[in-house]
């Protein structure tokens, strides 16, 4: 009975081969299907991603046929729409409303930004939203006088800046820069131009901190579209991915690779002393407070010689303008009285409506993004005194008493703590 059965068995196993064949084969054309789908899908909305967020050709037309018609001007004109000196390079939009390029001008390297769509302006009347207009360089008229577009300006700052005593400093210093030509005066087309930028709390900024050394510096304009100094290192961490990359990417997994790409803690240390310099830069500068609302990594960068400069400083506006904005807003928590992602005030549950007071200042802030960038790697011998002192600085609030004086103490604690430990390094 048993050698009967044995022909049988052996009949059987190539079927039973066939069919383990059969099953590897379909498992593998399954995941090789998959792959093809996830892979076409991700070309599929980055392709979609990139004609949404990259249309500089229609930037260009736009600009340029303001220009040729005489409606605009300003230093960048005549080498965008004339001699194509300047043009636009690898996209690196995040939003439809402001595209952003890299970009080079007479064989320098830059960073183009320009406007489409609509563009959002305050009205600090009576409406508590942003209201929404179309910016067609309609102001100010033919026929405009300098003094009257003085007062414009003049009005335009104390609505968005307080009223400060030196603002009369600020409107003169506006019109050297609309003097794109350096002629001596400000034509019709350079006015628009400067009024459609000074809108944009980013160009204001740059104005007011021309001076400073971890501000980008302003290359030129041609209506809303500017040109800014461009940086090596556009992020932090030095490595910035593409964001349908960064969906796949657990956060825990991208904070360790994050500290991978870090430079050396001497060179981490001088970054961030240029991040508390940049901090102290807009806490009440001459022309007021500025707020910073986006404390992300992606916002600041740093040169060949780790010299931190900001990348994108959108949104960073005056303590003024985000009052304006924000106050009176209804909440039913304290989660709807947000603005960009870190300036946060208090919902009052007895009103339902939103306080004007910003919770953290700047340097908490800036603080809780340096604790982990500094902390990993640095020396032993103050390690326990920078986390001490990152910790005091994390729980400073804009309410507390005498704040400002904690303010200045923790900051220049902190600066002399890290240059201290540099400052006999070649990395200083």
């Amino acid at each position: 009975m048993a050698r009967s059965l044995c022909p049988l068995a052996w009949l059987r196993k190539p079927y039973y081969l066939q069919a383990r064949f059969s099953y590897v084969r379909m498992k593998y054309l399954f995941f090789s299907w998959l792959v093809v789908f996830v892979g076409s899908w991700i070309i599929y909305v980055q392709y979609s991603t990139y004609t949404e967020l990259c249309r500089g050709k229609d930037c260009k037309k736009i600009i340029c046929d303001k220009y040729n018609t005489g409606v605009i001007d300003g230093p960048a004109c005549n080498s965008l729409c004339v001699t194509e000196t300047l043009y636009f390079g690898k996209c690196l939009s995040t939003r439809p409303q402001s595209e952003m390029y890299l970009g080079i001008w007479d064989n320098l390297p830059g960073v183009v930004k320009c406007q489409m769509e609509q563009a959002l302006h305050l009205d600090f009347g009576t409406e508590l939203e942003p209201r929404k207009e179309i910016v067609l360089f309609d102001k100010p008229t033919r026929g405009t006088t300098v003094q009257k577009f003085k007062e414009m300006v003049y009005s335009l700052f104390k609505a968005k800046l307080g009223d400060q005593g030196n603002l009369s400093e600020l409107v003169n210093l506006i019109l050297t820069v609309a003097d794109g030509d350096k002629d001596g005066q400000v034509s019709l087309g350079e006015a628009k131009s400067a009024w459609a930028l000074l809108q944009l709390n980013e160009f204001l900024l740059m104005v007011i901190l021309q001076d400073k050394e971890h501000t980008p510096k302003l290359m030129g304009f041609c209506g809303d579209l500017y040109v800014m100094e461009s940086v090596e290192y556009t992020s932090l961490y030095g490595i910035s991915l593409p964001w349908v990359i960064e969906l796949f990417i657990p956060s825990g997994f991208r904070r360790s690779m994050d500290q991978l790409f870090t430079p050396s803690w001497p060179r981490k240390a001088k970054i961030a002393i240029g991040l508390l310099e940049f901090v102290e830069d807009v806490f009440h500068g001459p022309y007021g407070n500025f707020l910073m609302c986006d404390t992300s990594a992606k916002n600041l960068g740093y040169n060949d010689k780790y010299d931190l400069k900001m990348v994108d400083m959108r949104k960073i506006v005056p303590e003024t303008n985000l009052k304006e904005l924000i106050k009176d807003r209804h909440c039913e928590s304290d989660l709807d009285c947000v603005y960009g992602t870190d300036c946060r005030t208090s919902c009052d549950q007895s009103t339902m409506k939103c306080t004007s007071e910003v919770i953290q200042p700047n340097l908490a802030k800036a603080c809780q993004l340096l604790k982990d960038y500094l902390l990993r790697g640095a020396p032993s011998e103050i390690r326990e005194e920078l986390e001490k002192q990152l910790y005091s600085c994390i729980a400073l609030k804009v309410t507390a008493n005498q704040m400002e004086m904690e303010h200045s103490l923790i900051l220049n604690n902190l600066k002399t703590l890290l240059w201290k430990k540099i400052s006999y390094t070649n990395d200083s």
